[in-house]
Formats: C-alpha cells, sequence, structure tokens
C-alpha cells in the first residue's frame, strides 16, 4: 500500500504541488507515521489524526484505490453530535441524543450504504438537532420543564419569539409524539412566504453575460447557465460527470432519464471546461466530475459555486426558479421533469405557479 501511495504521489499532474504540500511538519509527521507503522494505513488510523492534511491524504489513497471508498460525512456527523451535546444537562441532552442518533444517524447511515450522497442530510439533521438543542434548554431553563412536560403554550411561545429557523423543531415534536414523549404539542409545516424569481429579461441578460464574459472563471460560468437555462440544483450541477456530456451534433448533457441538448454558444464554453478543468494537480484527468474539487476524486463543494455566483449578483434559486417557470410553460412538466431530475409533483407546481397548465401548452401548441 505505501509503495502505491508513493506512486500517487509522484504521478501528480505538477509535481511542484506536491513538494510544495510536504513541507508542511504536520504531513512530514503523518507521512512519517504510515511509513513506520505508528499510524495505521486504514479510515480509523487516519481518523486518529484529523486535519485537513489528514483528508487530503484519505481523498488521494481513496482515488487510487488505496483505502475503500468511505462516505465523508457520517463519520463527521457522528463526532458532530457527540461535541453537540457535551455537558448538557441529563434533561436536554438525552431527548437530544435520543432524537439525533435514533432519528437522524439512523436514517443517513441508511443512505450512506445505498451509496448516495449523505451531505444535504447531514446538512438538514445539524439546523433540525441545533435547534432542537435550543428549544430544550430554553424550556429547562426558563420554565424549568421538559418535552414530557412541554406544552403548546411553550411551543407556540418559542416559535413567536424568534426567527422562521425555529420551526426546524417540528420534526422533533413529530418524532416525540411518534415516540409517546410528548403526544399534545403541534407545530404545522412552515411554508415559504415569497418565491425568489428573475424577469425573463434578467434570465437572457444573465445568459448572455456569463457566456460572453471573460471577467469570471469558467468552472462559474458555466455553472451559472446550467442553472439559468436547465434549473440545475447546485448538488446537482457539481456531481455533473464529464461522461454525462456528448459532444455530438448537437452536444448533449444529461440531468435526468434523457439527454437534453446544449446549444450554442454555451456548448462551446462546456467543451472549453472539459478540456481545462481546474483542481486536477492531485488526480491527473481521470478525475470524473466537470467540477473537480481540491481533494484528489472529489468534486466541488456547492457553496463554493453559491458563493461565488452570489458575490457577482445572481441569486441561485431565483435563476432556478425562473428557468423551471418557463421551461413548464414550453413543455408537459412530466418532460420537463424527467430531463432534468426533477419529480413531477415539483414540475407540476411550478406549472401551477407559472399559470402554465397542461392545458395551456395544447392551446399554445394548436395556435
Amino acid at each position: 500500500m505505501l509503495i502505491g501511495l508513493v506512486d500517487a504521489l509522484c504521478s501528480a499532474k505538477r509535481p511542484e504541488s506536491t513538494i510544495v504540500w510536504k513541507r508542511s511538519p504536520r504531513v512530514q509527521a503523518l507521512l512519517r507515521g504510515l511509513g513506520d507503522g505508528s499510524i495505521a494505513a486504514t479510515h480509523d488510523g487516519l481518523d486518529e489524526h484529523p486535519g485537513r492534511a489528514t483528508e487530503h491524504l484519505r481523498a488521494l489513497m481513496q482515488h487510487h484505490e488505496l483505502l475503500p471508498p468511505r462516505d465523508p460525512w457520517l463519520p463527521r456527523f457522528e463526532h458532530w453530535i457527540e461535541d453537540k451535546l457535551d455537558g448538557l444537562p441529563t434533561e436536554v441532552a438525552q431527548p437530544a441524543r435520543h432524537f439525533a442518533t435514533w432519528h437522524h444517524l439512523r436514517r443517513i447511515r441508511q443512505i450512506a450504504d445505498s451509496g448516495q450522497d449523505t451531505q444535504p442530510a447531514v446538512r438538514s439533521a445539524k439546523q433540525e438537532i441545533t435547534e432542537t438543542v435550543k428549544f430544550l434548554s430554553w424550556l429547562h431553563e426558563a420554565h424549568g420543564r421538559t418535552i414530557q412536560t412541554c406544552t403548546q403554550h411553550d411551543v407556540d411561545q418559542w416559535i413567536a419569539a424568534g426567527p422562521t429557523t425555529r420551526h426546524a423543531i417540528r420534526t422533533f415534536l413529530v418524532v416525540s409524539k411518534r415516540t409517546k414523549l410528548n403526544t399534545t404539542v403541534t407545530l404545522d409545516p412552515r411554508y415559504a412566504q415569497t418565491c425568489p424569481a428573475l424577469t425573463q429579461d434578467q434570465r437572457i441578460a444573465w445568459i448572455g453575460e456569463l457566456v460572453t464574459t471573460r471577467s469570471e472563471a469558467l468552472p462559474y460560468r458555466v455553472a451559472g447557465v446550467l442553472i439559468l437555462l436547465y434549473a440545475q440544483p447546485l448538488k446537482g450541477i457539481v456531481r455533473t460527470r464529464t461522461a454525462d456530456i456528448a459532444d455530438g451534433d448537437p452536444m448533449t448533457i444529461i440531468f435526468g432519464r434523457h439527454p437534453v441538448d446544449v446549444p450554442e454558444p454555451f456548448a462551446e464554453l462546456v467543451r472549453e471546461l472539459l478540456h481545462s478543468r481546474t483542481n486536477l494537480r492531485t488526480s491527473d484527468d481521470d478525475n470524473p466530475w466537470l467540477f473537480p474539487g481540491t481533494h484528489a476524486g472529489h468534486h466541488l463543494h456547492p457553496d463554493t459555486i453559491m458563493h461565488r455566483l452570489r458575490h457577482l449578483g445572481l441569486s441561485n434559486l431565483g435563476a432556478r426558479n425562473s428557468a423551471l417557470d418557463d421551461l413548464v410553460v414550453e413543455c408537459p412538466p412530466p418532460v420537463v421533469a424527467d430531463a432534468l431530475g426533477y419529480s413531477h409533483q415539483v414540475a407540476f407546481n411550478h406549472a401551477e405557479h407559472s399559470a402554465g397548465t397542461w392545458a395551456r401548452y395544447t392551446g399554445r401548441r394548436i395556435r
């Protein structure tokens, strides 16, 4: 295995990057430990030495099949739970731990076992657990009550006196009712009061800006147009593989059940990106992602693109809503859903929002 690691380090596309990386005392200690056996060349062995250098090395070893693949978010989430509950009163920690482990952790382990991406579920779980801990702490400190003795007035007061993120305790209340901790309190689902969207003129202007400008890096221009043209969510964009793109006549790309056309001049941008992908210094050109990340074999984090587009002034949600609203007017919602990887319900919701029902579509086609 260690010979394979040496080969992997020596085969980096830019050897000078590896040399600079190895100058770090932490990296040297890590490699020395692997070499003399004091650090086991396993996931568990690396877990005992957390840090960015370790995760970079782990990604490199997984990419070159020196370690078996492992979901990166699940072990971090397990540690996060312990840190979150450490030092809390028993009245708060006990129900919060039950919620975190028996509801969220079990579900996320199932997602990981199925080979799916656990990051969205972990992010949602963290918010719900955090808000639950805040609620239980307030209940205990302000009223001397627990979830078992909590009243509906307590829940209503908590929700009314704070930000909308407090609605994240709803899942905890549902689980508490199911497990008979408290069967009397309820919280209705919260629905967004507004739906951000761009006008059609704004959407077309943004497409033109991203296709023609040279003031922004190519990957972010391509990502922005994928939102504006195909209503793709960021978590889907970063998981786009180069194998999903067929450079024929016309170029096609796969988001859902079947390929969709990529029009010119956007196709030329995608072509350029395919031949000049960044972040390949540690994984060479065999990285499968259209948007490679900084770790070998990984893709960019969705937040990286989100913050970059937000800095430009492009609303990710607004652009996505506008694109989907327009597409379900032009095509039947089920066709749009299947092509772009959405559920039929989401497509029909947008069709209703944009008044683009199937009947309207048929009428337009007849005219």
